[in-house]
């Protein structure tokens, strides 16, 4: 399989990130529970034009990250992996399959708790780990994994946009959102009709569109993924006078190296005191470890194993079994999209998002080790026998 010269710069850049924010979460971690613990968490939580630093990342930051995954969601749909309907529906299957078998695991444990708010928390999977682990992976995985893992995991952060937007808004303000709505529309005749190519107008809208989405009540991070859809776009590979491509390329580093990285600083400081255990084991806590860690890639691998086998759809010629189980383990990689949600779920309980976190810690951690030596040792055994078994 062939892969983009844009593909390979986003899997590039999620290669580098993941490693990034691995650093920056083990020194958040680390001040978080030092003896300068309480001037760093009071930092981010320090008020600034009406809103603390923290709010201003995951309500202001995080939008920017939200367009980017519009951006690579558009292209996919329009000339990558989503863009023909029988090639599609194995991640798309797939994504389904993680997303609804971890939701039904948390609650299962939750039900008629107050922590059943917490129902979204294990339906993401983090692009930037999940494809990092990949990449160090390299040549030990097929191209096509690549490929599907992006696709489903794009798809998997799509349904928990849709779920943010449906389930975690708050005082819904109907005037605003239209405004919002209709900015959106100006947009779109801007691309469909008007056919303005440049992306000053685009950009400018989107912030306003993100302002009236703030206000409205629905999350402002929304604004970032409907402004990707209305940037005119250009199914041509490479083709540099597309305003999406230019600005999805743009994006790749900042986002990769400056607001994911400022995200983790802000929303891992996780104070693991004496009762660390015990609240791992609560039903909440074990919701989170049981659908990331289980869920996920049982979720993805019975779901396509019952599509193929009906005849929906099939596997791609060069990938296993192995490889989509691989792929679910590290689909069970939350991290950024789990702590985002968990932040929306359980808005103003601080106890329980301290707990949300950690068991979204260990969940990514144990995910993404799992699944990097499952596939490893899937790669031995294709390069020791020259087949696939």
């Amino acid at each position: 399989m062939t892969l983009s010269a844009t593909f390979k710069s986003f899997f590039e850049s999620e290669k580098s990130a993941g490693i990034f924010l691995i650093f920056c979460t083990a020194i958040s971690l680390s001040i978080a529970n030092s003896a300068i613990s309480t001037p760093y968490l009071e930092f981010w939580h320090a008020n600034i034009l009406g809103l603390s630093i923290e709010h201003w990342v995951n309500d202001g930051l995080m939008a920017i990250f939200f367009l980017l995954i519009g951006l690579e969601l558009e292209r996919e749909v329009y000339s990558g992996e989503l863009s023909n309907f029988r090639d599609a529906l194995l991640p798309v299957i797939a994504a389904l399959g993680g997303v609804a078998v971890p939701a039904l695991i948390h609650f299962a444990l939750n039900r008629g708790t107050p922590t059943q708010a917490g129902i979204g928390i294990p339906m993401a999977t983090d692009i930037a780990f999940a494809l990092g682990v990949l990449a160090i992976l390299g040549s030990r995985v097929p191209a096509s994994l690549k490929v599907f893992l992006t696709a489903l995991a794009v798809i998997d952060d799509l349904v928990a946009i849709v779920v943010i937007a449906v389930f975690y808004t708050a005082n819904l303000s109907l005037i605003y959102l239209s405004g919002s709505l209709a900015i959106l529309a100006f947009l779109i005749c801007l691309n469909r009709i008007w056919r303005i190519m440049s992306l000053t107008p685009y950009l400018l809208g989107g912030a306003v569109m993100w302002f009236l989405m703030l206000k409205s009540g629905v999350h402002a991070t929304v604004a970032g993924v409907l402004l990707a859809f209305v940037i005119p776009f250009s199914s041509r590979s490479e083709d540099i006078s597309s305003p999406s491509h230019r600005l999805e390329h743009f994006l790749h580093k900042p986002v990769a190296f400056c607001i994911l990285p400022i995200f983790a600083l802000a929303n891992t400081g996780v104070v693991i005191g004496a009762g660390a255990t015990q609240e791992l084991l609560s039903n909440n806590s074990l919701g989170i470890i049981g659908g990331l860690v289980l869920g996920k890639p049982l979720g993805v691998t019975l779901l396509c194993l019952f599509a193929v086998l009906i005849g929906v759809t099939k596997l791609p010629p060069d990938l296993r079994w192995k490889h989509i189980f691989g792929s679910g383990l590290l689909a069970g990689i939350g991290f950024t999209m789990s702590i985002f949600i968990t932040n929306l779920a359980f808005a103003d309980q601080a106890g329980a998002v301290n707990s949300s976190k950690l068991a979204i810690l260990v969940a990514s951690l144990c995910s993404g080790g799992l699944g990097y030596l499952w596939l490893l040792l899937a790669g031995r055994s294709v390069g020791r026998f020259g087949t696939h078994e």
